[in-house]
Formats: C-alpha cells, structure tokens, sequence
C-alpha cells in the first residue's frame, strides 16, 4: 500500500488538523519550538504490527526531516518489549502526531492480529476469510488492508464495485429472481461489469438463485456446516460460495472444513480489541 497516496494524505491532514485545531497548546506552552529529540515506538503485547509506514508518514508530514531507525516492517510478529521504530526529530513533531500514530496503530495492529488468529484457525482449508463493510467510516481503506496484512482478504470496497442483493434488497425488489434480473439491466444499461452476489437464507432461496442467469456468488446466511455442505452439493461448483452469519472463533473451523469458497465475518473490523503500543522518548 502507498502511505503517501492521495487519500492517505488527505487522512492524515484531516485526522491532525481535527486533533491539533488552532495549535497543540500543551506543547507549545512548554517545549521551545526548535527541540529536537527521540521515541521509540513500544509494542506492549504480542500480536501481528500494523501501521508502521503509516506511523512513519504521520511524523514525517509534521516534520518532513524526521529520521527513522526502523526495526521492525508490517506484518511482522511482535512481543512485550519489542521497539518498531526510534524517530529522530522535532519534538513538537513527536508530541503533536503521537495519539493519531497510536490510535492508528493500535487499531490496524489489532485488526491484523485478529485475522492472523482466525486464519490460523482454518488450519488447511482452501476456504478464504474475507472482511465486510461493518468498519469505521473514513477508516475503511486501512482497515481493509490491515485485513490484508493479517492474512485475509477483502470482500468488497463498498457498494460501487459489487452487486450484492441482501435480504432486504431482495424483499423490496419482490424476490431474488426479480432482484437478479433488474440488477442485471441495470449493469447492461449503464454499462458496468460488475460481479452479482445473492444472498440466500435457505436452500429453496438457492435454488432460485441458481436459476437465475447473471449470479456470480451465493452467500449462505447463517447456514450451519452441515447445511453448508448439502447447499455446496447443490451448486455443484456452478457459481462462487460464501458462508456469512454466525461465525466466530468457537465454529470457525467447522465452517473452514466445508472448503467452502469464501467465508466473511465482520468482527475482524468491528469489535477487534486494539493492540497494546506506546511511543515514549528515548533516555
């Protein structure tokens, strides 16, 4: 990922003008504007780093001269005690942008250390762990790519680059096969290429979206494993295979053992428990 795209900046001026407002008046009042000095960034707990180069762009758009000695990369394993990084600069620098680097930090770590977790719960599935939409507004792109870096993979960006007709889509539309065919005109008419997911609540739903022409992927929601299994036979290979719905860490890997295509849970960005991490000055 490019930290310093157009959009990560835009974040990261954003995200401090909303923090500093019209001056960061603790250090201000007391540190001379032209101290120079040191912080380490401190991982406090064990799990997966995430961040790091955006923690790096956020110092280095405060002060375009601070140096790094950098130990440790995105998607390396950390433990009590390990430093990622020393930056070397303004300390008006380093005290201004510490919260937004950590409350960044923190978050996208624990993301990634969430997903590395249930990744390794699949154990040899050929299955695929994807996130969902249930993240936080602004946030999403990084945390879409601390999924990523944890071992999973994103579903959709959002709702520009898939048709996904979920159950009340399908409702209001009057059924899925009245849903899939006026998705489909739609795309023909605006001239999009966009995959078709239908969401499916029982086998009879499947069956009627497997009828249906222009169905890339059926998602089964809150299917158990076993009644996975009977709708994989079903569809036979035919289409893309989603299993969504009441998967956590007690029956992952239940659900994984199906080989089910794709399987998406939202509490990988949803309701993750941040990573422990500090920035402290160096003595």
């Amino acid at each position: 990922m490019d930290f310093h795209d157009e959009q990560t900046l835009r974040f990261i001026r954003e995200s401090l003008t909303e923090d500093i407002g019209d001056g960061d008046h603790s250090t201000l009042g007391c540190i001379p504007h032209d101290s120079t000095g040191k912080s380490k960034l401190l991982f406090k707990e064990e799990g997966i780093v995430a961040g790091i180069e955006l923690a790096k762009a956020i110092l280095h758009e405060l002060d375009p001269d601070m140096h790094f000695e950098q130990f440790m990369h995105d998607g390396d394993s950390c433990k009590p005690g390990d430093i990622g990084f020393i930056a070397t600069g303004s300390v008006h620098a380093l005290l201004s942008g510490e919260r937004l680097l950590l409350n960044c930090m923190q978050r996208l770590s624990g993301i990634a250390t969430q997903t590395h977790r249930l990744v390794e719960l699949m154990g040899n599935s050929r299955s695929k762990l994807l996130d969902t939409r249930k993240t936080t507004p602004g946030f999403r792109f990084l945390e879409k790519w601390a999924v990523t870096v944890g071992g999973g993979y994103n579903h959709r960006i959002g709702l520009y680059d898939m048709v996904m007709l979920k159950d009340n889509h399908i409702d209001f539309a009057g059924g899925i096969t009245k849903a899939v065919e006026a998705s489909r005109n739609y795309l023909l008419n605006m001239g999009l290429e966009l995959k078709i997911e239908v969401e499916t609540r029982n086998i009879r739903e499947v069956e009627e979206a497997l009828n249906c022409e222009g169905v890339d992927r059926i998602m089964l929601d809150n299917f158990t494993p076993e009644e996975i299994v009977v709708a994989l036979k079903l569809i036979d290979g035919r289409v893309e295979t989603e299993a969504s719905g009441g998967i956590n860490e007690s029956n992952l890997a239940a659900y994984a053992a199906t080989n089910i295509d794709y399987i998406s849970i939202g509490a990988l960005t949803h309701s993750v428990k941040s990573l422990d991490i500090s920035l402290k000055e160096v003595d």
